[in-house]
């Protein structure tokens, strides 16, 4: 009898451990030998966390552009060095005055987030309140940021103190706009069926293309020059309605740290909407967090030498978004992490930051899958990337990262390639 139960518990485990022995050739039907993928550079790997056994790895020590799947590096670094909130501002005090530092928070006057403690906390002092830049070692842009993106929402500038998500909002309706925060405007040529909103390259010169027959409403979001110190106070200044001194850059100081939202309210628009804004700052915050200088280059190089010093192929690693083309990954680095992520942090909370089937940017894809996969997507011109948790229907859950590069095709015929495979893959 103990000898049938142990043979029956062998069996068992096998079969909860044992992957399709044909999933290759699935990735070959569904993905490999697709027109769409037709010479492309393509990596796949899935691997099952409960054994460490991989189902598949096909070009997964290979290096590829993540694109916005860089994203989850920067995700997992924030849970890492984050705390449960944000860090709005660094402040020391007397009796008469306070002096306040920033610290990269992106929820400042941000519309998405309606609690504004920093707002609140310098608008109700009384003392005479003093700016005191920090040392930050970041650009405006990102290394290898495409420059003529300016003033494209997607690529907001970086800074110290962000207000309004350093963009501008534009709403157009026939002849008429509004603007938050304002700017000097002046009116384009009308465009062949389109309204506008662009930017000068090289000032906060707004140009808005009208077309007063179309009573339509359109938003627009352009980014504004940050400018330097002066400007910044003179937007800190026309915000709280007050004078604020400006003091000479110093590190930062041993002050108290004012915390201004939780982090899953930020993390989460992240890699649900993509947004490169929230990423990049997301890694200056650490930075200001753990040290007195604002360097995402130096969090970088802490995360690969501490808790990601195991990845099985050291990355090229540069920015927060995913912006950049200088970054290399490889699928096995992504399936690495995220096997960090699902052993370190409870499903009901990880999941939950990743979109899901129907959602986010996966909203047109894996509406067959909704709450069995959660991933992040990446494109770039000619790359697209997808790596997340997928749950088949007996209840396994697999970590998986395809990343494709140098295709030419377009996004959607790739990821609807992806989206066959790895539906093919959770339902059999």
């Amino acid at each position: 009898m103990r000898l049938y139960l142990s043979l029956v518990a062998i069996l068992v485990a096998g079969a909860a451990t044992a992957q399709p022995k044909n999933i290759r050739q699935w990735a070959n039907q569904d993905v490999l030998d697709t027109k769409p993928l037709a010479g492309a550079h393509v990596g796949i790997s899935i691997m099952d966390p409960a054994t460490g056994k991989y189902w598949i790895q096909y070009q997964d020590d290979k290096f590829f552009m993540p694109a916005s799947n860089t994203k989850i590096f920067t995700l997992f670094t924030g849970l890492q060095l984050l705390g449960d909130s944000l860090p709005g501002m660094r402040y020391t005090e007397n009796d008469t005055a306070i002096y306040i530092q920033g610290t990269a928070d992106p929820s400042f006057l941000h519309p998405d987030f309606t609690a504004q403690r920093v707002k609140d906390f310098l608008t109700q002092t009384n003392k005479r309140i003093w700016y005191q830049p920090a040392m930050i070692k970041n650009k405006r842009f990102g290394p290898g940021w495409a420059w003529s993106d300016y003033a494209d929402y997607y690529q907001p500038e970086l800074n110290e103190w962000p207000m309004y998500g350093n963009v501008a909002r534009i709403k157009i309706q026939g002849s008429h706009y509004t603007m938050v925060p304002e700017y000097p405007t002046r009116s384009g040529e009308p465009l062949p069926n389109e309204v506008l909103a662009d930017r000068e390259e090289r000032e906060n010169e707004f140009v808005l293309h009208f077309r007063p027959e179309d009573r339509a409403a359109h938003d627009f979001e352009v980014p504004f020059i940050t400018g330097g110190n002066e400007q910044l106070l003179q937007r800190l200044q026309d915000t709280l309605h007050k004078q604020v001194g400006l003091l000479p850059v110093r590190a930062a100081s041993t002050g108290a740290i004012l915390k201004s939202i939780p982090v899953d309210t930020l993390f989460q628009p992240m890699m649900h909407r993509s947004d490169n804004f929230f990423a990049e700052q997301i890694l200056m915050m650490c930075a200001s967090a753990k040290w007195d200088t604002i360097d995402s280059r130096k969090v970088i190089g802490y995360m690969l030498d501490s808790t990601l010093k195991d990845l099985p192929h050291p990355p090229s690693w540069v920015d927060g978004s995913g912006l950049s083309r200088y970054n290399l990954f490889t699928p096995r680095d992504f399936v690495t992490v995220l096997e960090k992520l699902y052993k370190t942090y409870p499903k009901e909370r990880l999941y939950p930051l990743f979109p899901t089937g129907g959602k986010g940017t996966l909203r047109n894809y894996y509406q067959a899958l909704p709450g069995r996969l959660y991933a992040k997507t990446g494109t770039l011109s000619g790359c697209v990337a997808l790596s997340g948790f997928l749950v088949t229907k007996n209840g396994k859950t697999l970590i998986f990262s395809v990343l494709v590069n140098n295709h030419n095709s377009t996004s959607t015929a790739v990821r609807r390639a992806v989206e066959t495979f790895l539906v093919r893959v959770a339902n059999n």
